[in-house]
C-alpha cells in the first residue's frame, strides 16, 4: 500500500469519526505533519503523519510532533 492509499484510508477513517480533515501541503513551517483533523464542535484536534510501513520520521518531523505536543494537540503517526 502506498503512502497515499495509506492517507485516503486514515482520512476517510476520520471523517466517520466526525472529524474535518485537511491535507496540509505548503505550510509556513517544514516537518508539520500531513493532516489536520478538527473534531466536530471544535472538541479536538488531531494533527496525522502518514508513513509507508517502513517509512521513518525526519529530525524536523520528530520536532514538530514533540512541539504540537508541548502546545496541548494531539499528535499521531499513522502506518496504515
Amino acid at each position: 500500500m502506498t503512502e497515499q492509499q495509506i492517507q485516503s484510508k486514515k482520512i476517510k477513517q476520520l471523517e466517520s469519526e466526525d472529524y474535518y480533515v485537511i491535507k496540509l501541503i505548503n505550510t509556513n513551517k517544514n516537518g508539520i505533519p500531513d493532516l489536520i483533523a478538527i473534531k466536530k464542535d471544535c472538541e479536538g484536534v488531531l494533527f496525522v503523519e502518514v508513513k509507508a510501513p517502513k517509512g521513518r520520521l525526519s529530525k524536523i518531523q520528530e520536532y514538530r510532533l514533540k512541539e504540537l505536543n508541548k502546545h496541548g494537540f494531539k499528535t499521531e503517526v499513522f502506518r496504515g
